[in-house]
């Protein structure tokens, strides 16, 4: 079932394009996410899924169309739109790999999120409970199992006490036990109330959190709507599938 569907949208797109020279990687998106829901995208590879999220989360400023965040334009660097609310995580987690996992909340806290030493102190106490990384508060980065990566990916982007979280393809390359376990925490932060928007190909660990899905081929919106119905589409099965209908 949906949820919040009357509520008002956090995130909203309309029109939006991005060109590099001569490909062209987004055209002319319309989208919205609304406060407290989980919106999965799906879409092969080179469909533009990562270019849209570093447009969001200002990797990559430059594009024509218009997107707005809690109904104001969304401009300026990443740090300034990580204060204003917007939380992400990367395809290959990029953690400070000689600072302990600690030191890399800590960092996430106070730079993006612009607490004081001592308000994050505390918060990223917290944030290692829910991650399950407390044990691994004090181990460099770099030694830490993929698994533990992830987690600690999340745990950054929790860190700046994010309204809005980007996840990119944060399920890939776990095991099944792994992947269940990811997915039971992003369905406590998802019941904690913030919203998510979720890049994934691991379709089962989406649809277990997904109140919606988006589906992008070529840059263009090709299926949007419940998964069950979306997963169903004709395009989306010719295009992601590779199943002619």
């Amino acid at each position: 079932m949906e949820r919040n569907g009357d509520s008002a949208p956090l995130l909203v797109a309309r029109g939006l394009g991005k060109s590099f020279g001569a490909v062209r990687v987004l055209h002319d998106l319309d989208f919205e996410v609304r406060q407290g829901e989980v919106l999965g995208i799906l879409g092969p590879n080179g469909a533009g899924k990562t270019t849209l999220f570093n447009l969001v989360s200002g990797d990559i400023r430059d594009h024509a169309g218009e997107i707005r965040f809690r109904g104001r334009p969304l401009a300026g660097p990443p740090f300034r739109r990580a204060r204003a609310g917007i939380g992400r995580t990367y395809q290959i987690p990029r953690p400070y790999a000689g600072m302990t996992t600690f030191e890399n909340l800590l960092v996430a806290a106070t730079f993006g999120g612009g607490m004081t030493e001592a308000q994050a102190y505390a918060h990223c106490a917290q944030i290692l409970e829910e991650c399950e990384l407390a044990p691994r508060a004090n181990t460099e980065a770099g030694s830490l199992t993929l698994l533990d990566r992830k987690r600690l990916e999340l745990a950054r982007a929790l860190a700046s006490k994010p309204d809005l979280l980007l996840l990119d393809e944060i399920a890939g390359g776990l095991t099944d036990d792994e992947g269940k376990a990811l997915v039971a925490l992003i369905r406590r932060i998802r019941d904690g109330g913030t919203t998510i928007v979720w890049i994934e190909h691991v379709l089962h660990a989406l649809f277990a959190v997904a109140d919606r899905l988006m589906v992008l081929n070529f840059g263009e919106k090709i299926a949007e709507g419940l998964p069950a119905a979306v997963i169903e589409d004709p395009d989306v099965k010719r295009v992601y599938m590779g199943v002619e209908a």
